[in-house]
């Protein structure tokens, strides 16, 4: 019952993808191409760090800022179905377990973050990246886009308009697209801005990524983490979404 459920709300939501699946691969490579330009070719020339060049270390972290948008834009247009088209109640009169509506949102929106990732995975290796990509490295990616798609389900569930979804980018996830170890080592912040930085999920996600990636020891305490934000953010969702039916 529950495997079927999430089977029909994920194929809803592939379904829509398939149709739109040019669009959406060549719209995911326009960012990344401009990352790797500008900061890769660009200004990674002058920039000198351990291990290998400065594009092999900015590509993962560009990994994770990335998976975490799409992951998380996924998901936002269930706001919409549910403060303006009211599209919503047809989920929660159906026969769908809530769990299962959850879950198959999230894989939806994983399953974007993963394509998008190996979009960006192919260009750099056309820019000349040196990655060495394991299990545990797509592994991290796929959680990252778990936890960011299960925010991106909890803030769709619960707030009111339009501009305020548009906030939650502005505060929660533009800060850490540039503070959390996507572009430079979070060691170069003062130390309390750095003892917050490392609280946040995308800090173990870029870091995880970059050790793996440069074949660098990595504390997999830092996975551990990243599997607890996932639950904690899925039982939010679910609680978010069980409001709702009530």
């Amino acid at each position: 019952m529950l495997l079927r459920d999430i089977w029909t709300v994920f194929w809803r939501d592939w379904v829509v993808l398939r149709r739109r699946l040019k669009k959406f691969i060549f719209s995911r490579m326009v960012a990344p191409m401009l990352y790797m330009i500008a900061f890769g070719w660009g200004l990674g020339r002058s920039i000198q760090v351990t291990d290998g060049s400065y594009l092999d270390f900015l590509v993962p972290g560009i990994l994770a800022l990335n998976s975490m948008n799409i992951s998380f834009n996924s998901v936002t247009p269930v706001h919409s179905e549910r403060i303006y088209h009211k599209s919503l109640e047809e989920y929660i009169i159906a026969p769908v377990v809530p769990e299962a509506f959850v879950i198959g949102k999230v894989l939806a929106a994983v399953l974007r973050g993963m394509i998008s990732s190996a979009i960006i995975l192919l260009l750099a290796a056309g820019f000349g990246a040196q990655l060495h990509l394991t299990p545990l490295f797509l592994l991290v990616v796929a959680v990252n886009c778990i936890i960011f798609s299960e925010i991106g389900f909890f803030a769709a569930m619960t707030i009111s308009t339009y501009e305020e979804m548009g906030q939650v980018n502005t505060y929660v996830l533009l800060p850490m697209s540039f503070l959390c170890g996507t572009f430079f080592s979070v060691h170069a912040l003062p130390e309390l801005l750095r003892y917050f930085i490392q609280l946040l999920p995308l800090t173990h996600t870029s870091y995880l990524l970059r050790g793996l990636a440069m074949s660098q020891p990595v504390a997999l305490e830092s996975f551990g983490v990243l599997l607890l934000y996932a639950a904690v953010f899925f039982i939010m969702a679910r609680w978010a979404y069980l409001r709702l039916t009530k």
